[in-house]
């Protein structure tokens, strides 16, 4: 099997979720070998960060990568959308701090570069052999992540944050998955008791009710939702199953779903696809992170 990049460039418009800022996503075909890289156009040319998990600078609410002074923020969904097409190789410019969150989800990404298929390259890919399997265990939570060796990526994710809405959801990922429709169009979410809490710490200024889920998981009143809706430019937003009512679901299961879309772009930070069974209890990008640098560690890759 050899290594793929995309045939041509697509170029994706809108605000960061955290900051709040327009900016403009523009993926482009790399040559083999080359991985995934961003480029800030806004800082220059050489104005590089590398798509590895050594790069990872900060994993509060999004996976941030740095490297040099040069940071990109919330880059796990186009990452996710890439290696759930099967891209190696390409370069993401972006001409601001932060990536464009769109619709919330990696739909986007894997309707536009689906729709012309991947160039495929000279060069054999390579894949991140698991030779041992080992448990990480979280040691500020109950979240752990197992890693077996397997001659695929599988993986399985549980989530479970004692909330009576959401419930405790499983979700599957195999190659046998079809990661543009089951997977790439499941959006973020987040609790509605966290949200002032979020935009009191500065944080999504780009939130609108177009881009998230949003679970009510306390009693609120008339009061709270409309000045929660105002924080977001929205209106006629009212409680719904647990939920505001500005969307639908697309699954049962979509954060689970979406929990899922993070992990996938978080361990292809390894820098080539992963063969191994995952199991994840809990997870989010701290110990995604943390064990795709265990990983980095212990085992190298098969060329």
């Amino acid at each position: 099997m050899n290594q793929h990049t995309l045939k041509k460039s697509y170029e994706f418009k809108g605000k960061g979720l955290h900051t709040g800022v327009l900016s403009t996503l523009t993926i482009c075909p790399a040559p083999e070998n080359s991985g995934i890289r961003f480029q800030r156009t806004d800082l220059g040319v050489d104005a590089i960060v590398r798509a590895i998990a050594s790069n990872v600078s900060d994993v509060s609410f999004n996976t941030t990568l740095e490297e040099n002074g040069v940071k990109v923020v919330l880059v796990e969904h186009v990452l996710s959308a890439l290696a759930g097409l099967g891209v190696d190789n390409a370069l993401i410019k972006v001409d601001n701090i932060e990536v464009p969150v769109l619709d919330g989800s990696a739909k986007p990404y894997v309707d536009a570069i689906s729709a012309d298929g991947l160039q495929e390259q000279d060069a054999p890919r390579r894949f991140f052999e698991v030779k041992e399997a080992f448990t990480y265990q979280d040691d500020r939570s109950d979240a752990w992540v197992k890693v077996e060796p397997c001659e695929r990526f599988e993986a399985r994710l549980t989530i479970d944050f004692n909330s009576p809405i959401v419930g405790v959801q499983t979700c599957d990922f195999t190659p046998e998955v079809d990661y543009c429709s089951q997977i790439a169009p499941c959006r973020t979410f987040c609790f509605f008791s966290q949200l002032e809490q979020l935009a009191a710490a500065g944080l999504v200024k780009g939130g609108d009710m177009d881009n998230a889920i949003v679970i009510v998981d306390r009693e609120v009143d008339v009061a709270s939702v409309e000045r929660v809706a105002k924080l977001f430019n929205a209106g006629g937003i009212e409680v719904r199953q647990g939920y505001l009512s500005n969307v639908d679901l697309h699954f049962d299961n979509e954060c689970a779903r979406h929990k899922m879309l993070d992990l996938i772009g978080d361990f292809s930070l390894l820098g080539a696809p992963l063969k191994a069974r995952i199991t994840a209890m809990k997870t989010g990008h701290r110990v995604n992170n943390a064990v795709a640098r265990i990983l980095l560690k212990q085992f190298t890759l098969n060329h």
